[in-house]
C-alpha cells in the first residue's frame, strides 16, 4: 500500500463539566462527545522525506501541527527512516472547539500504522494519542462516549440521531487561555453530565436538548458575547436547546424540524462566516485506499 484516504470526523460536546485542575496542568473533566459528519479529508502518501501539504495556510507548520507531531512520534517509536506526503483539505474551521486537529491526529495514527506496517495495538494508538491531545483518543474511536479523565477514559452511549446546526462567529479561541480564565475565575461546574448521559439512554431527544451545557461557555461567551446571542437566534428559530461545544466558539443547536433547521441555515449564512447543518454519527475515522 502506497497511498491512503481518511476521514477524519468533527465532535462536538453534549455536556462539559470542568471538575479541577491536575498536577500535571490538564484539567479532570467529565463529558459527553458525539462525532459529527463535518470532517478534514486527508490523503497519506509513501515518500522519502515528510511533508504536510494544507488547503488552509493558517495550519501552522512543523511540531505545532498535530499531524506532524504524531509522525514524528511514531517515526521515533518505531525507528521508521522513510517520510510520508499529507495533503490535508481542511474543512472542520480552526479553533473551533470541534477537535479538528486532534481529528487530524488520530487520521495520522490510523493512517501510519497501516502505511508503515506497524501493526499497533488499539493501547498503542491511544498511548500516541494521549502525547499528542486530550481529544485525540476520542477521534481515533469517535461515536458517543461519557469520557472522564481528562477525556481519555470511556464509556460508550448510543445517541438517537440528531439533526444540528453548527454556527461559528468570526473568531477563534485558545483552549489554554479560556481553562485558565476557568482557574482564575473559580467557577462551580453545573453537572449537566450526569443528566445528558441519562437522556442518551433513555433515547429522549428532547431531554437531551434540555439538559446540555457546557461549563466554559461561562468563561468565553464572558470574552465573546456573540456566543449568548447566537444561543437566542437558534432557540428563536426552533432549536430544542444549544451549547457551546469545547472551548468554543462554535454553538450548536439540536432541532427536531428540519424545515425550521434549513430556514435557520438560510437565515444564519448570511450573517455568519461559518453555518454547517449536521448530524451525529458513531464513528470519527473512516479509511478509504
Amino acid at each position: 500500500m502506497k497511498k491512503i484516504k481518511v476521514k477524519a470526523y468533527a465532535k462536538i460536546n453534549l455536556s462539559l463539566d470542568v471538575l479541577g485542575k491536575r498536577e500535571d496542568g490538564y484539567h479532570e473533566i467529565s463529558t459527553v462527545m458525539q462525532s459529527i459528519d463535518l470532517a478534514d479529508i486527508l490523503e497519506f502518501e509513501k515518500n522519502e522525506i515528510v511533508k504536510v501539504f494544507c488547503s488552509d495556510h493558517r495550519v501552522p507548520e512543523g511540531e505545532d501541527n498535530l499531524i506532524v507531531k504524531v509522525i514524528n512520534l511514531l517515526k521515533e517509536k518505531y525507528q521508521k527512516k522513510e517520510g510520508v506526503l499529507v495533503k490535508l483539505n481542511k474543512k472542520i474551521p480552526l479553533a473551533a472547539g470541534l477537535a479538528g486537529g486532534s481529528a487530524d491526529a488520530a487520521a495520522t495514527i490510523v493512517a501510519l500504522d497501516k502505511l508503515w506496517n506497524l501493526n499497533m495495538s488499539k493501547e498503542e494508538k491511544k498511548e500516541i494519542a494521549l502525547k499528542v491531545g486530550a481529544d485525540v483518543p476520542f477521534c481515533l474511536e469517535g461515536g458517543t462516549k461519557l469520557a472522564k479523565g481528562i477525556g481519555e477514559i470511556f464509556e460508550n452511549l448510543k445517541v438517537p440521531s440528531m439533526s444540528l446546526l453548527l454556527v461559528k462567529p468570526d473568531i477563534e479561541i485558545s483552549t489554554k487561555e479560556i481553562y485558565d480564565k476557568w482557574d482564575r475565575l473559580n467557577f462551580k461546574s453545573h453537572h449537566a453530565t450526569f443528566l445528558v448521559a441519562q437522556a442518551i439512554q433513555e433515547g429522549n431527544i428532547y431531554k437531551i436538548a434540555e439538559n446540555i451545557k457546557n461549563d466554559l461557555e461561562l468563561v468565553t461567551s464572558r470574552e465573546c458575547e456573540v456566543i449568548n446571542q447566537i444561543k437566542e437566534e437558534l432557540l428563536k428559530k426552533g432549536a430544542l436547546g444549544c451549547a457551546m461545544s469545547g472551548s468554543g466558539p462554535t454553538v450548536y443547536g439540536i432541532f427536531d424540524d428540519l424545515e425550521r433547521l434549513k430556514r435557520a441555515y438560510e437565515d444564519l449564512k448570511e450573517v455568519y462566516s461559518f453555518v454547517f447543518f449536521s448530524k451525529t454519527i458513531d464513528k470519527g475515522l473512516e479509511l478509504y485506499e
